[in-house]
């Protein structure tokens, strides 16, 4: 049973599981923000703009009412989760390219030959200057 526990310790600690977490939390956070976006602030200026508010639209059969105007504003919802998601994901990855981009430009382009001690380019298999072979 130790070993049982030991191992789901190890489980549960992990970076990648860690990270899951956090995002997940974070996530639903996120999801209150966009929810009260949508509820509190565009839902009310689509109402002025059209004279309806979209959560009392509903159709009423028999005993149940269809409440098509919450499945409107949980599509809206859905495109602005999914817009500001797709522009968090465009900016990590813009931020990433510049580090990389930086690493790239202060890697070495030249090296020194052994035998002639002329500078070459860094990909240079054979010395230009001296025709020796390059490691």
């Amino acid at each position: 049973m130790k070993k049982f526990m030991n191992e789901f310790k190890e489980f549960a600690m992990r970076g990648n599981v860690m990270d899951m977490a956090v995002g997940m939390i974070i996530g639903a956070a996120f999801t209150a923000i966009v929810t009260s976006l949508v509820d509190d602030l565009l839902s009310p200026v689509l109402g002025v703009l059209v004279q309806v508010d979209f959560n009392d639209l509903a159709v009423r059969i028999g005993e149940v009412d269809f409440r098509y105007g919450a499945f409107i504003m949980a599509v809206i919802n859905f495109i602005i989760v999914a817009f500001a998601l797709f522009l968090i994901v465009k900016g990590l990855n813009k931020m990433s390219s510049l580090g990389r981009k930086a690493e790239e430009d202060t890697a070495p382009s030249t090296k020194i030959c052994p035998f002639c001690k002329t500078e070459i380019h860094i990909d240079a298999s054979r010395c230009p200057n001296c025709t020796s072979r390059l490691d």
